[in-house]
């Protein structure tokens, strides 16, 4: 299984994540059609999944969406030490 929380050790944002689900999908040539069947979804709920229009979409179905790409969900424990972007902002 793939897991796409994490890209060269930096948490993804959550839009980045949508993105890579998008790109996932896409490389594996499922349409947003039958992903949205095969989920008992619509397609419109995948299309704003991916494009960050849906802020309200729920975890559940998250979930659901990765695990029928083949996908995982990684928790690990947050590193002490900052991140760049966390740096930055001070």
């Amino acid at each position: 299984m793939t897991n796409i929380l994490y890209k060269k050790g930096l948490a993804l944002e959550f839009m980045e994540f949508r993105q890579n689900i998008a790109k996932i999908r896409k490389e594996k040539k499922i349409s947003q059609q039958k992903l949205a069947d095969d989920l008992h979804l619509s397609r419109a709920t995948i299309s704003n999944f991916e494009r960050g229009k849906s802020v309200d979409i729920g975890l559940k179905k998250v979930l659901q969406i990765v695990d029928y790409l083949g996908l995982e969900i990684t928790l690990k424990e947050k590193s002490p030490f900052p991140v760049f972007e966390e740096l930055l902002d001070g």
